[in-house]
């Protein structure tokens, strides 16, 4: 579904363990010399590729809500930034489950000549970092109706669109109902200069007349569109050309079907009404994404403290602390386990189960670098030049530096920062 609403409100995101996100915690960091841990450790299950690792099979009784621990409801007649008609509703009456398996999203016209629908999101609740995604769907049909499977990053509240990103693995405009498209929308690339491909139906039919599975695999740097299992489109980061590629992070998803717009154009007098989206379930795949090295990275692996300059103060996590979004900071060297951290093949530098992070993706100097759940995005990775000393992120080419400069000091924050050679950008393993 493209294009963004300035009217509509999501809750800012998080990413997750490996593909999935959990409970939100809230970072409170400080300075002092770590302390011994007082939080549950423990990791996720290991997968393996091809394992599900999350889905909605949406089953229950007829006339049930959609899970409320799985999504949220966008709601207004806002025209969504498509001059679209729809009045997006929370009532059974255009999103339940129909008893036989399956999400129904009715878009319907109310005795005023009114149209309403339903757009539901997992914004906050389940976000991915890559997979194979996908959903078994039947689409409804009709002149201006537009049904979509999609995915917008998680940080869109912050970002803003196309800044945040967008995936579209499914879209169908009704005058075409032999069509569905996917699309990715980032800055520089959005609306109608999105990246897209088509696929028709194989044998030139209405994909409204029965169910297809819509996929996209999405990989590091790399987004491939099925329809039922047949590739048609892929896209990669030299598709993007001199634009940012913003899809190495969380994404939320979002099912919808909207009515008129500037794409489908409006109902006419062919468009019959109740439109349904019927959605037998949704499921998303390890597709190994996580566990393969990030190429280029050019990382030294190894595990031991990091040993600020020629120093005795070390990266640390302060009084332990592993909730997602704790800045890092010197600490003298001590030895514990939140001064020991893990340099992986993977370009990830963890400790206490979590790793190093570039906040929100920042590619500026003096972005905060901050402990934060692995999720495989390139602020997370990170190449060590042991010669060099240098700890650099390729993804915005900069050095990891201690705020402020020389002297360090016990409770030092860091950050990224230009590489300069400096002794705050010189790290020992």
């Amino acid at each position: 579904m493209t294009r963004m609403s300035r009217s509509v409100t999501i809750r800012p995101g998080r990413p997750l363990a490996a593909l999935l996100s959990a409970l939100v915690l809230v970072a409170a960091g400080t300075t002092a010399t770590s302390a011994a841990p007082s939080v549950d450790l423990a990791a996720p299950l290991p997968t393996a590729t091809g394992d599900v690792v999350w889905s909605q099979e949406f089953d229950g009784a007829t006339g049930t809500a959609p899970d409320t621990s799985v999504w949220n409801y966008d709601t207004g007649a806002n025209g969504w930034g498509n001059a679209e008609l729809q009045n997006y509703t929370t009532s059974r009456s255009n999103s339940a489950l129909d008893g036989n398996g399956n999400l129904v999203i009715t878009a319907r016209q109310e005795t005023d000549g009114s149209y309403t629908s339903a757009r539901l999101q997992s914004s906050s609740k389940v976000e991915l970092s890559y997979g194979r995604v996908e959903a078994r769907i039947q689409i409804p049909r009709g002149q201006g109706i537009w049904p979509a499977f999609w995915m917008l990053g998680a940080d869109f509240s912050d970002a803003g669109w196309p800044g945040s990103g967008e995936i579209d693995i499914m879209e169908n405009v009704g005058k075409e109902p032999s069509l569905v498209h996917g699309t990715v929308h980032g800055p520089g690339y959005s609306g109608g200069s999105g990246i897209t491909g088509t696929a028709a139906h194989p044998q030139g039919w209405s994909y409204a007349d029965d169910f297809h599975t819509f996929a996209v695999d999405w990989k590091p740097g790399e987004i491939t569109w099925y329809v039922d299992d047949v590739e048609y489109h892929k896209v990669t980061t030299a598709d993007v050309g001199t634009n940012e590629w913003v899809f190495d992070k969380p994404f939320f998803l979002i099912l919808n079907v909207a009515v008129g717009g500037s794409w489908p154009g409006n109902p006419d007098a062919t468009t019959s009404f109740p439109q349904e989206m019927k959605v037998d379930w949704i499921r998303v795949l390890d597709n190994g994404a996580t566990d393969e090295p990030d190429p280029g990275t050019g990382e030294a692996t190894g595990t031991g403290p990091l040993r600020a300059g020629d120093s005795t103060l070390c990266l640390d996590v302060p009084w332990y602390q592993v909730q997602d979004g704790t800045p890092m900071q010197l600490a003298t060297c001590n030895g514990g386990t939140a001064q020991d951290w893990t340099r992986s093949e993977d370009g990830t530098v963890r400790a206490l189960g979590r790793c190093l992070d570039v906040a929100a993706s920042g590619t500026a100097n003096g972005t905060v670098v901050q402990l934060w759940t692995c999720n495989g995005t390139g602020a997370q990775k990170w190449s060590y030049d042991p010669s060099a000393g240098t700890l650099t992120n390729p993804q915005s080419g900069k050095c990891l530096d201690a705020v402020g400069g020389l002297p360090l000091r016990d409770g030092q924050r860091v950050q990224i920062w230009d590489c300069n050679g400096a002794a705050n950008q010189h790290w020992t393993a």
